[in-house]
């Protein structure tokens, strides 16, 4: 079976939150059309996701193991074995959905604390004295990233603004991804829109990326 790894990411309750009503009928709808799959999720706001702290660690990217771990508290074990934990379900997933707010034309931190706590040396990326390589190219993966935003903003301005999927989209082309796709659900709160119409649209959207993730990959830049 593969698995699909939905990582919703506000602390709203999903009826309350728009990113996470687009996403669960997105993940529902997915594993309708592929029954090889399974799904997984990871809600950041009531998962423990331990903030990095240098005891943790023998470099920025890579954990204690050893003496050095049998040295740390339990406390600081205990946040070790999670990191591990979560690398190791990071890793396993072939098809990564993560919908999230945009917060200050970016998205929440706790967001960022999650993807630096997986991208760990010699599972996620390789470190040598030439370069630094993903390694997460050993299978077929698809990464969706899926943003509400109150606003809405044009093509020719969207570098400017939609830093969330700029960064997601360049992390998981460098860890080895091969397909990235976006759902923008855009105009929340504007009059002219709102959340109705913006959650209407965004469905027609999903329909469309399922279809082209039936297709070979190909990496969208």
């Amino acid at each position: 079976m593969k698995k699909l790894l939905y990582i919703p990411v506000n602390s709203k309750p999903e009826h309350l939150s728009t990113s996470r009503t687009v996403g669960r009928t997105f993940v529902n709808r997915f594993i309708a059309e592929n029954p090889e799959y399974t799904l997984e999720e990871l809600d950041l706001y009531n998962e423990d996701i331990p903030e990095l702290h240098y005891k943790l660690f023998k470099s920025r990217a890579e954990l204690v193991t050893g003496a050095e771990y049998d040295a740390l508290s339990q406390e600081d074990k205990n946040a070790v074995d999670r990191i591990n934990a979560l690398c190791d379900q990071f890793i396993s997933a072939d098809t990564y959905v993560i919908a999230a707010p945009m917060w200050s034309v970016s998205f929440p931190a706790r967001l960022k604390r999650y993807v630096d706590c997986v991208i760990q040396t010699d599972k996620v990326i390789k470190i040598s004295s030439e370069k630094v390589e993903g390694l997460l190219d050993d299978k077929e993966r698809n990464m969706i990233y899926i943003q509400s935003s109150g606003g809405i903003y044009p093509k020719i301005l969207g570098s400017k603004f939609n830093h969330g999927v700029d960064y997601f989209h360049d992390i998981f082309k460098f860890l080895g991804v091969k397909r990235f796709e976006k759902i923008l659900v855009e105009g929340v709160d504007m009059e002219s829109v709102g959340r109705d119409e913006s959650i209407k649209i965004a469905y027609e959207d999903i329909d469309k990326v399922i279809k082209k993730l039936s297709k070979e990959p190909i990496l969208n830049l």
